[in-house]
């Protein structure tokens, strides 16, 4: 399907929070987003978005192409297609269309992954013969680096490329880009930008994280794989970046990290992206970790990975590790030790996942929804309530909690209300999730962006006209308060 208004907007504002400078001179973007007409669509001639790709070899050098219709020397781009699952897959697919060199011949820029490296408004002249007016582009360009290893093919385009090119710096054509460009420093020069952790025990088996099954909004749907994540600017090391990570999604603390190589996998664009990992020894039990993201951990013998879904590269590794480790931690063929001794629940009792969320109303019946940030775990540049999990807290403590580290809002106990509940699920076999919807009758302050990287926009909607890119179960909640039903069940066969 085409790439929605919010996705575009929310790449926008993202990137003008780094460039506040650049909203007058994108201001025809702006407007053009606030306008009912497809902004991504090339038969919207009042202005659509193209994509660009910026690749630096190696040398430094950018790669350029020679358009045939323009007669110009610029970044390989162009329209967008309903097959493009993001901006960034719409360049690298462009990319290989015009260029021959593929997704994987290339990794994203740290830092640059789902924001652009420049936005460039230009006029098109008319094209009489094709019926097409004299328009503006809104080029959005992404920055990648082509792999020191590859010797990318080139086959080229013939009826839209006459030839490619590689550029200085220095001689790159877009002045806005080129100026951005002189100023990238050596210190940020692309370089592994991930880091994972492969946890192993004394009987030999790995610790294995099995993710949301969210296909389209994460990375990896419903598959087990190791805790990792990117690297983020408080990150001296990559290091540093693992131990965040473990931290954060599970408040693991491993004593001894190891480097033990570098892997590649392929992002949602298709790129090749470098893991740096490190191995480490733990010999606890996963349910007593308070898990953040995903849906569980768990032990695996290298011998049952052929039973789960999970990526070949990751068996791959896993079984590597195994056949380095002394014979003394051999892996163990089988069902892992904790599920051989794994204490049965009573009546077979299954954990559910408990969530606080904000129903915040005005007096003009608008409805407070967040924009989800792009590169969120959960319902990317998709609009949520303010919703948060419970820790050591009571529901109502955490739902205080949450509006104040979110949004800077005031909630007093007295003032919160249940006023729905949903129990959802994803998919058979997923973990069941019990979200709990709270009215705040009165509060104090106006919402603010108090954590961007979550959240990229406060909105009040009409309730009758709320945004298609909602997550479900808001919507169906939403629904059921106005009229007055306390609970809902969604994704149940």
């Amino acid at each position: 399907m085409p790439l929605s208004h919010d996705h575009i907007r929310t790449t926008v504002e993202t990137y003008l929070a780094r460039h506040p400078h650049e909203r007058e001179q994108l201001g025809g973007l702006l407007d053009a987003l606030d306008r009912p007409t497809d902004i991504a669509s090339r038969s919207t001639f009042t202005g659509h978005v193209t994509c660009s790709a910026i690749v630096v070899d190696p040398l430094g050098r950018v790669l350029h192409v020679l358009h045939l219709a323009s007669g110009k020397v610029l970044a390989p781009g162009g329209h967008t297609e309903p097959v493009d699952e993001s901006l960034a897959a719409a360049a690298l697919r462009e990319l290989h269309e015009e260029t021959g060199i593929p997704p994987q011949a290339v990794a994203p820029w740290p830092g640059y992954e789902a924001v652009p490296f420049d936005i460039d408004i230009h006029d098109i002249d008319a094209h009489p013969g094709k019926g097409e007016p004299g328009h503006q582009h809104f080029d959005l360009r992404f920055l990648f680096h082509l792999h020191a290893a590859t010797e990318a093919p080139v086959v080229l385009q013939e009826e839209e490329v006459a030839g490619i090119e590689w550029r200085p710096v220095d001689r790159v054509t877009s002045p806005s880009l080129r100026e951005k460009l002189l100023k990238l420093t050596r210190e940020t020069e692309p370089d592994t930008a991930n880091a994972s952790a492969l946890i192993y025990n004394d009987r030999g088996e790995y610790l294995l994280h099995l993710r949301d099954y969210l296909p389209g909004r994460i990375w990896e749907p419903g598959m087990w794989s190791l805790l990792g994540g990117g690297r983020e600017p408080q990150d001296a090391t990559l290091e540093h970046t693992v131990r965040r990570e473990l931290a954060e999604e599970a408040s693991l603390d491993i004593a001894d990290l190891t480097p033990f190589g570098t892997e590649y996998a392929s992002d949602d664009a298709g790129a090749s992206v470098p893991i740096a990992i490190y191995a480490g020894r733990w010999n606890g039990d996963p349910r007593e970790l308070r898990l953040t993201e995903g849906v569980m951990l768990a032990w695996f013998a290298p011998d049952d990975l052929h039973r789960l879904r999970i990526a070949d590269t990751t068996s791959d590794l896993v079984r590597r590790h195994a056949a380095s480790l002394p014979a003394s931690t051999a892996p163990q063929s089988g069902l892992s030790s904790h599920e051989e001794h794994r204490p049965t629940s009573p009546h077979d009792t299954v954990l559910n996942v408990i969530g606080v969320h904000l129903y915040l109303e005005r007096p003009d019946g608008t409805v407070l929804l967040g924009l989800r940030h792009p590169d969120s775990t959960f319902a990317p540049s998709t609009w949520h309530v303010l919703a948060g999990h419970c820790e050591q807290e009571s529901a109502i403590t955490c739902l205080i909690r949450e509006a104040r580290e979110e949004a800077g809002l005031q909630i007093k106990h007295q003032d919160v209300e249940l006023v729905h509940v949903v129990h959802h699920i994803d998919k058979a076999g997923d973990r069941p999730r019990m979200g709990l919807f709270f009215r705040a009758r009165t509060w104090t302050g106006e919402p603010d962006l108090r954590e961007p990287d979550k959240c990229t926009q406060w909105k009040f909607w009409d309730p009758t006209a709320l945004p298609d890119n909602l997550v479900p179960y808001t919507r169906v909640a939403i629904e059921g308060i106005r009229t007055g039903r306390p609970y809902s069940e969604t994704g149940w066969a």
